[in-house]
């Protein structure tokens, strides 16, 4: 059983740690860390439905990050955040030499998360109309206005579920059903980058948003089929 994984410098240390960082101040739950042919998947929960007739779609994000050279770790863990915070931050505390290998251990707490569960095709992507970045932005800002308008101070959990779902749910103009939850995503996750255009691809009830920054995964209800 492989308990830790190997990165090739500090440079993809602190990049891990970015990464986790901000998915944290979304959802401080669960990472799924993905290790098999010398790449590491570190897949967040950004958004997904409470209960079966919450139609919101499940919103995934995902970085890659190559393995340090002849690492052979292959393993699928769904490990607490803040776990895998806490180990990052000590190894970057004790970085020496900044081009030498890293090596992370993998919490041995593993817990559980719906959207874990979930994984998206490896292939038949077929690509679609590309979005600005800026769009997806304004979307993104205009949705987490809405929300905080919307909703006051010690709302119930349902009530604060039920708007969320409302405006995340919701295509982005100029878009293929596209839904805004994608764009709060992309946002929050540091996806976005100035003038370069978000890739669209489709396959089935899945669409993915991709950037030179990592990957927003969208997984529709089939009740919006």
């Amino acid at each position: 059983m492989t308990t830790a994984f190997t990165l090739p410098d500090s440079l993809s240390l602190d990049d891990l740690h970015t990464f986790l960082a901000r998915a944290a101040a979304v959802d401080d739950g669960a990472v799924r860390l993905i290790g098999a042919g010398g790449v590491l998947a570190a897949y967040v929960g950004v958004l997904s439905p409470a209960g079966l007739l919450d139609a919101s779609p499940t919103v995934l994000g995902l970085r890659t990050y190559a393995l340090a050279e002849g690492s052979e770790a292959t393993f699928d863990s769904v490990v607490p955040i803040r776990s895998v915070q806490e180990r990052l931050v000590r190894l970057q505390n004790e970085v020496v030499d900044p081009t030498a290998a890293v090596v992370v251990a993998l919490p041995p707490v593993v817990i559980a998360a719906s959207w874990a569960a979930i994984s998206p095709p490896r292939g038949g992507w077929q690509a679609a109309a590309a979005v600005d970045a800026a769009v997806l932005e304004a979307t993104a800002k205009a949705g987490i206005d809405e929300v905080a308008r919307v909703i006051p101070t010690g709302t119930g959990e349902q009530i604060v579920q039920k708007v969320r779902s409302g405006v995340w749910t919701r295509p982005i103009d100029g878009t293929d059903g596209v839904p805004a939850g994608a764009a709060f995503a992309a946002l929050t996750l540091g996806f976005l980058s100035g003038e370069e255009p978000t890739r669209v691809f489709t396959v089935g009830a899945w669409t993915r948003l991709s950037t030179s920054r990592g990957h927003v995964l969208v997984k529709r209800r089939s009740s919006l089929l």
